[in-house]
């Protein structure tokens, strides 16, 4: 009496060329934007506290003040600076949070540009065996 045992296996595997590329591509840009986006943040708390005339001697106050001036030093005295009663409009600081999202996407579009590969046809590869055995 014959026994046939047939096996057979197939693997199926997807290669993406250019995923790692695309991958890369997406984290830079969203680092470009976190960078820049923490950046703003602070620009705009340094003119929310100015707006509220906060204490420059606090040390969250002092901190913030500390940080942003380093980004600031370009855009100082560019504009007149309105203030009433201790509270201060830094007009030069509100051009700033919008030069800086202009440097922000022109960075993220030149990452893109230069380091993104669009998607190509997924490549299948197919491994079939078989194994025969006969007692």
């Amino acid at each position: 009496m014959s026994n046939d045992n047939r096996t057979t296996e197939v693997k199926s595997v997807q290669k993406e060329p250019g995923r790692e590329q695309r991958t890369f591509t997406f984290k830079a840009t969203q680092l470009v934007w976190l960078l820049f986006g923490i950046l703003e943040t602070l620009i705009l708390l340094r003119i929310l506290l100015k707006l509220l005339a906060a204490n420059p001697d606090n040390q969250v106050a002092a901190f913030i003040y500390s940080i942003t001036n380093v980004f600031l030093a370009p855009f100082a005295g560019l504009t007149g600076t309105p203030a009433a009663g201790g509270m201060v409009l830094e007009l030069s600081s509100l051009l700033a949070v919008v030069v800086y999202a202009l440097i922000a996407w022109v960075i993220e579009r030149v990452v893109w540009l230069i380091f993104y590969r669009p998607r190509g046809p997924v490549e299948e590869v197919t491994q079939t065996t078989s194994n025969e055995h006969r007692s």
